[in-house]
């Protein structure tokens, strides 16, 4: 490791780190980090893009966005319906599915601003 991304001594602000601390005791850190990992995997970020940009896709629909199979992109699905990210209704032998709310759009359009703006060190 280099020495330039680290302390070079052991020493921290314990009125900062006690405050953090306690604001952290507050909220449910481990959901978020959850949903994030739902949509960390490739596929199911595209699906989510993809329900950005139409309000509502049956799985059939999705599959062929993505490329894959009826009961992979159903997976998917249940995966993301599993953390709150989107929502389904049946019709009659369909499911169509939807982002929960606005708050998974504003996720994705952040991040793809983010990615647009950072150049990131691979």
């Amino acid at each position: 490791m280099s020495t330039k991304d680290t302390c070079e001594i052991y020493c921290y602000d314990e009125e900062k780190v006690n405050r953090i601390q306690g604001e952290l005791a507050k909220h449910d850190i481990s959901s978020v980090a959850l949903l994030f990992k739902a949509i960390a995997d490739e596929n199911r970020t595209k699906i989510v893009f993809s329900l950005c940009q139409d309000d509502e896709l049956c799985v059939c629909d999705v599959a062929n966005i993505i490329g894959s199979s009826v009961a992979t992109a159903s997976h998917h699905l249940r995966t993301l319906h599993k953390q709150g990210i989107v929502k389904y209704r049946k019709e009659g032998k369909m499911a169509f599915y939807s982002l929960e709310d606005e708050h998974i759009k504003q996720l994705i359009t952040i991040a793809l601003a983010h990615k647009k703006e950072v150049k990131v060190n691979v």
